[in-house]
C-alpha cells in the first residue's frame, strides 16, 4: 500500500519538563506569557569577603568567552539566586533543551556557553512573547527571523521551534562575533542590534570590549550581559545556592516522525493516548496545532517514544487525515506592502508612549526605530516627532541602489551591516549577500559596492 508519508524514528534520551498551562496554546485560542525582563540595576551590589570564590568559579567554567566577574554580575547573581523556584524549574527544561542548543552550536562553530543566553531571553519557553512581539526560545523578531531563514505563516512559526530558532541564533552570533571579534561584544549586539554596539564602539573612542564600552549601550543592554555571566554561574553552581532542579514529569525519549499530510495534533494525541498539551509542548511551531506536512515539504512531528504496537494506529491518523490543505499564507510580502502603504514617515509621541509600544504599532524593529531617530535610550518624550521609517534623498538613494539583470549593486553606507542591508531587499539574507560577494568576514566599508541577487 503507497504510504503518504515517511517515517523516521530517532531515539533520543532528553529530558521533557510539562510547561506551565498558560504556556500551552489551545486549539481556539493562544495564551502566552511575556518574556523574562531583564532588571535594571543602578546600585551594583558591593562586593564582600566570598567575591573572590565566585571569580574562582566562573574562571573555573570559563571556556571560549570571557567570564569577569564585578558588582554587576555579582547583582545578577543575587537576583537569580533569589527565585529559586523558578531557577530550579528552568534547571530542568535544559535536560530538554540543552542538548538541541549543544547540537546547534557545535554544527556552527560557535562556543556552548552561549546556550546560557537563552535562559536570560525567554526561561527557555518556546511560547513566550515580549512586549514589542519577539518570539521563542531565541526571542526572535519578525524581520530578523526571515533574515535568517525562519518560516513564519498562517500554519509555523520557526521562531517557536526549538531546533530552528538555534541555528538561527547560532547564525546570528557567528555573523556579530566576526564583525566585532569579541563573544559579550555579540552577545550584546543580540539583544539591542549591531548598530547600537558599533555607536557605542565609536563613541568609546574605538574600544573593542563590553566593559569600555557599557556606558554608551541602552541601558537594559548594560544589564543584558552580566545577568548572562550570573546565569551562567547559576547553572554550574546551582546546588550551592541551594536550587533544586525540579522533577521532569513526562516522555524522557522521543521519536520523531516526518509527516507528508495535513494532521492535526489532536488526532495525534487521540490514538497515542497522552494529552495535547504534552504533544503540543513538543512541537510549539505549530500555530493551528496542524502539521501542514506536503510530499514536497515533510514536517517533523515529535512524540514520546512509543510501542511499537502502537506504529499501525500511528500510521492510520497520519495516512487518513481528512484536514483540507489551505495555501498557508506567507506573512513576508504582504507585511513589507503593508507598512510600506500604512506606515506614515514621522510619529508625534503621546502621553504614556514608550519607543517599544510605538515601534510594536507601526511593526518595526525597535533597534531600527532608535538608529533613525539617533536614540541611546528607551526614553519617550511626550511632543516628541520621531522617524519610522528609513529617510534617504532621491540623489543618494540613486546612487546607492542599481538594477541590474540578475542582481542589484547596493553602495555601502555609513552604519551598514550585513544584517540591516539584508532586511532593505526581499529575498535577500546575510548567508547569501556574503557568499556572492566573496566576504569572508561580516566587516564593511562604507563606499564599497556589493551585489544582491533578485532571486
Amino acid at each position: 500500500m503507497k504510504r503518504l508519508f515517511t517515517l523516521i524514528i530517532c531515539f533520543i534520551s532528553l529530558q521533557i519538563v510539562k510547561a506551565s498551562p498558560s504556556f500551552i496554546p489551545t486549539a481556539q485560542s493562544l495564551t502566552y506569557q511575556d518574556t523574562i525582563v531583564v532588571p535594571v540595576v543602578n546600585q551594583p551590589a558591593p562586593l564582600t569577603a566570598q567575591s573572590g570564590i565566585f571569580k574562582r568559579r566562573l574562571d573555573s567554567i570559563k571556556k571560549d568567552i570571557q567570564l569577569d566577574y564585578n558588582e554587576y554580575v555579582q547583582s545578577y547573581i543575587e537576583i537569580y539566586s533569589h527565585n529559586r523556584d523558578e531557577m530550579g524549574h528552568v534547571l530542568g527544561l535544559t535536560k530538554y533543551y540543552f542538548p538541541i542548543y549543544e547540537k546547534a552550536f557545535h554544527d556552527a562553530g560557535i562556543p556552548d556557553e552561549i546556550k546560557y543566553l537563552s535562559i536570560v531571553e525567554s526561561k527557555l519557553d518556546p511560547y513566550a512573547v515580549s512586549r514589542v512581539g519577539a518570539t521563542g526560545p531565541w526571542q526572535f523578531m519578525f524581520t530578523t527571523g526571515k533574515i535568517y531563514g525562519l518560516n513564519i505563516d498562517d500554519y509555523v512559526d520557526e521562531r517557536r521551534d526549538p531546533v530552528q530558532a538555534s541555528y538561527a541564533a547560532a547564525a546570528y552570533l557567528k555573523d556579530a562575533y566576526e564583525e566585532f571579534g569579541d563573544w559579550l561584544l555579540a552577545i550584546a549586539s543580540y539583544n539591542c542590534g549591531k548598530s547600537n554596539v558599533e555607536h557605542a564602539i565609536d563613541r568609546a573612542g574605538g574600544a573593542t570590549d563590553f566593559w569600555s564600552i557599557r556606558q554608551y549601550l541602552p541601558v537594559e543592554t548594560r544589564g543584558y550581559v552580566p545577568a548572562f555571566i550570573a546565569v551562567a554561574y547559576i547553572m554550574n553552581y546551582y546546588n550551592k545556592l541551594n536550587i533544586v532542579p525540579q522533577p521532569c514529569n513526562f516522555a524522557l525519549k522521543t521519536d520523531t516522525v516526518l509527516v507528508n499530510k495535513y494532521v492535526s495534533l489532536a488526532a495525534v494525541a487521540q490514538v497515542l493516548n497522552i494529552d495535547i498539551k504534552d504533544l503540543a509542548n513538543l512541537n510549539p511551531a505549530y500555530k493551528r496545532q496542524i502539521i501542514n506536512g506536503t510530499s514536497k515539504l515533510p514536517r517533523r512531528l515529535i512524540i514520546p517514544q512509543i510501542d511499537k504496537e502502537k506504529y499501525s494506529a500511528l500510521y492510520e491518523t497520519l495516512n487518513n487525515s481528512n484536514i483540507v490543505p489551505q495555501s498557508p499564507q506567507s506573512f513576508y510580502a504582504p507585511y513589507a506592502a503593508k507598512k510600506e502603504e500604512a506606515t506614515p514617515s514621522y510619529h508625534r509621541v503621546r502621553k504614556g508612549e514608550t519607543l517599544g509600544d510605538i515601534a510594536d504599532t507601526y511593526g518595526i524593529e525597535l533597534s531600527d526605530f532608535k538608529a533613525w531617530n539617533h536614540l541611546h535610550s528607551n526614553k519617550a518624550i511626550v511632543g516628541q516627532r520621531l522617524k519610522l521609517k528609513e529617510t534617504v534623498d532621491e540623489a543618494d538613494q540613486a546612487s546607492s541602489v542599481k538594477h541590474h539583470a540578475d542582481y542589484i549593486t547596493y553602495k555601502v553606507k555609513v552604519g551598514d551591516t550585513l544584517s540591516s542591508i539584508a532586511s532593505k531587499f526581499e529575498g535577500a539574507s546575510v548567508e547569501k549577500i556574503r557568499s556572492m560577494n566573496g566576504l569572508k568576514k561580516n566587516h564593511l566599508q562604507p563606499g564599497m559596492t556589493i551585489r544582491i541577487s533578485k532571486g
